[in-house]
């Protein structure tokens, strides 16, 4: 029997098929399209959005150089309260102020930020202008602030272990660092000898650098401990040595090419880059 339009659902199976190859068209017209809403062209827009990131960056800038100006002008204040303590305290209360009125979380600076993009501008720059000779006959004294900095690492954690021990870990770890600011402007105030000054400021900045280095690598084992199991951390305590011995050695390795001013950013920041990729201590190399 023949399949007929009423089988198919359909009075008139040709229509059907027409209907299907030629779908019925909206006529033009104002009836075919609903009202829209119609704006003028704005002379002036905000897109603040957009520009976020680059501004806020800008003005933090702006802000640290004018305290900086201000410091130098007004040096009494820095009599009472240290530099570096005066512009955390200025961070903060402008920091405060840009979260109490921003709807929006504000852009997140993150560690990598900072270990990639920051850091190794900051350490090129201590490790480039520090005087050679005058450091490695201080060498003895300079290795000092690797124990001394472990030792104030270990003592905070062990003294707030029972706390909380993550997070009190990578506190002690990041607040055993040296700051040689203060040290340096009370030589300035005592008016220390210039022979003895310029030693002793080689000596500060060379425990410094080498402070520095021994908290961002106790910050990431720290960090890294936090995911392993017990019997990981003996292997975690050599691993320490390894990372900053390791950076130690990319250091030495692209020192010998380092000569030109470019070739030495390029090859101090790929001694920085490899140093990462092998999990050792940037900052060392």
């Amino acid at each position: 029997r023949p399949i007929t339009g009423h089988l198919l659902g359909c009075e008139n199976p040709s229509k059907s098929t027409a209907a299907m190859i030629w779908p019925p068209v909206k006529p033009d017209g104002p009836q075919a399209y609903p009202e829209q809403e119609k704006s003028n062209l704005p002379m002036f827009t905000m897109n603040y959005s957009r520009i976020q990131i680059p501004f806020e960056i800008a003005l933090w800038m702006l802000l640290a150089s004018f305290a900086k100006i201000g410091f130098n002008v007004y040096h009494k204040i820095t009599i009472w309260v240290p530099e570096s303590c005066l512009l955390i305290s200025i961070g903060l209360i402008v920091g405060g102020m840009m979260h109490s009125v921003n709807e929006e979380p504000p852009a997140v600076f993150t560690s990598n930020i900072f270990f990639l993009y920051m850091l190794p501008l900051i350490v090129l720059d201590s490790g480039y202008f520090t005087p050679t000779r005058p450091f490695f006959e201080n060498i003895g004294t300079v290795l000092f602030a690797v124990v001394g900095t472990l030792w104030n690492s270990i003592g905070i954690g062990i003294f707030l272990f029972a706390t909380c021990q993550i997070p009190n870990l990578l506190f002690s770890a990041i607040i055993s660092a040296v700051d040689p600011v203060a040290v340096l402007n009370v030589f300035e105030d005592v008016s220390v000898n210039e022979q003895l000054y310029i030693d002793m400021t080689i000596v500060v900045f060379g425990e410094c650098l080498f402070s520095d280095a021994v908290t961002v690598v106790s910050y990431l084992f720290v960090v890294e401990m936090s995911v392993v199991e017990p019997v990981d951390v003996v292997l975690g305590v050599l691993r320490f040595f390894v990372v900053g011995l390791g950076g130690m050695g990319f250091g030495i390795l692209f020192g010998f090419v380092a000569i030109e001013p470019l070739i030495i950013l390029m090859y101090s920041y790929l001694a920085y880059l490899k140093a990462e990729l092998f999990a050792i201590s940037s900052v060392m190399a």
